[in-house]
């Protein structure tokens, strides 16, 4: 319980803060692109560090590396006067000389066989090729997490400025209420039932700046906290939607994310890269060849200077690489498994996004073919009837309410709308190149 009430306070005095904050600080308008680039441009490197994509590309220098040769110098026959009186054709043949050391130089390098080193820079390759995709894919998921939380600021933004717009609307309301109360023209009753409601309408209107705030500050944690983060604002436009193949049959647009979806193509890669690695793993048995050669300097021998070959093999007699083999099997059968699943939760995104998005379109396409302006009519006509007495004060609340719940479930049909085009989008995986729409929105403008 202690717990609770100290969270309540800290929560209490954060809210205050912020508010405190923004009150004194100038807003700044930002686009869904421009919340876009601020994100990527904080939270690039960490994304590509996530996938080591560096750790890849260095993975394939290491993988094309040729096997460094060795190089050796020894140095024999160290005793003191050794070999004295040898009758060595380089030795001196004096009973009191020595004929000193004996020098070997050799050099030894691995020689790989059967293509180890070709499968292991393909195989590199397609793991760095996998990284890359992984990467794109994962730009492709957090774009429509930025957006998510902008245009959840923006609805948040909207519906504060219905309250702002409602508030307003009744302060003229009552202020006419007054005079007619003063004249005798409306009971007291109804006067005081306007007054209550405009008094809940200005509680609306405090619940909806506090979740401007809350919405704020989600996009801000995204973002890591820019500079300025609780100074800006979503601007007041809708992206206009182009065609991505909404008008295209479910199984082209499946074909179409088949092609173009980088997590599949990072799963195919994958598979391909557990293929050259099963070869790979077969082609151990075959053994690398050492070649070495070398020169030798030893007056103690009848041939003073001598050179010298040779090949060393190993021989893959007691163990021939089988448990190598049995485990990239098992790992490309574990790829081809990842690909068919990708491809089935592929299939399933296409037809759920492009299901979302025709509902969404269509409740948005209903209150742009009247809904908006009956709302807006009704609302006039109770009001006008009203303030001539002909219709109740319950009529008239109730005519306002039904204008506030229309014109919020517009705006949560529009951003609705929008999050779905994109999530159809990123089914697809495709970047939509989206124009803005410079209408003002801030309060549609339904006919009078």
């Amino acid at each position: 319980m202690r717990n609770r009430f100290i969270k309540s306070i800290l929560l209490s005095l954060l809210f205050c803060l912020l508010t405190s904050f923004q009150a004194h600080a100038q807003i700044v308008e930002i686009s869904a692109d421009e919340a876009l680039a601020i994100f990527y441009q904080r939270n690039l490197d960490l994304i590509i560090a996530q996938y080591n994509i560096d750790q890849s590309l260095a993975d394939e220098v290491i993988a094309s590396a040729i096997p460094n040769p060795t190089l050796g110098v020894q140095i024999s026959e160290l005793a003191n006067k050794a070999n004295m009186g040898s009758s060595a054709k380089g030795c001196n043949p004096s009973p009191t000389s020595s004929c000193g050391v004996a020098e070997y130089y050799s050099f030894s390098q691995l020689i790989e066989v059967a293509g180890k080193r070709g499968l292991r820079m393909e195989s590199s390759g397609f793991a760095t090729q996998a990284a890359q995709s992984d990467f794109h894919d994962a730009v492709r998921i957090f774009s429509n997490m930025v957006r998510d939380s902008y245009f959840q600021l923006l609805q948040m933004q909207k519906n504060q400025w219905l309250a702002q717009e409602i508030v307003d609307h009744y302060k003229d309301i009552i202020t006419a209420n007054t005079l007619r109360l003063k004249k005798g023209d409306i009971a007291e009753s109804d006067y005081l039932r306007v007054k209550m409601e405009a008094m809940r309408a200005e509680s609306d209107l405090d619940n909806a700046k506090a979740a401007v705030l809350q919405a704020q500050a989600a996009l801000a944690v995204i973002l890591r906290w820019p500079d300025n983060s609780l100074q800006f604002q979503a601007k007041d436009e809708w992206p206009m939607l182009a065609e991505i193949g909404q008008s295209l049959p479910v199984e082209d647009l499946i074909n179409k994310a088949l092609l173009q979806r980088p997590d599949l193509q990072g799963d195919k890669l994958r598979a391909i890269q557990t293929e050259k690695l099963l070869e790979l793993a077969r082609r151990l048995k075959y053994p690398d060849v050492t070649v070495n050669a070398g020169y030798a300097h030893d007056p103690s021998n009848n041939n003073l200077n001598s050179f010298f070959v040779g090949l060393n093999v190993p021989v893959p007699l007691f163990y021939q690489y089988q448990g190598e083999a049995d485990k990239a099997t098992v790992s490309l059968n574990n790829s081809l498994v990842a690909v068919e699943q990708t491809e089935l939760s592929i299939r399933s995104d296409v037809v759920n996004a492009m299901a979302t998005w025709k509902s969404a379109d269509k409740i948005v396409q209903r209150f742009k073919d009247g809904l908006l302006d009956d709302a807006l009519t009704v609302r006039n006509s109770s009001e006008l009837a009203y303030s001539k007495g002909a219709t109740s004060v319950l009529d008239f609340i109730e005519a306002q309410r039904s204008y506030k719940a229309v014109m919020r479930d517009y705006y949560e049909a529009m951003i609705n709308r929008t999050n779905a085009y994109f999530d159809f989008a990123k089914s697809l995986g495709v970047e939509p190149d989206v124009s803005k729409n410079k209408e003002n929105l801030i309060n549609p403008t339904p006919t009078q």
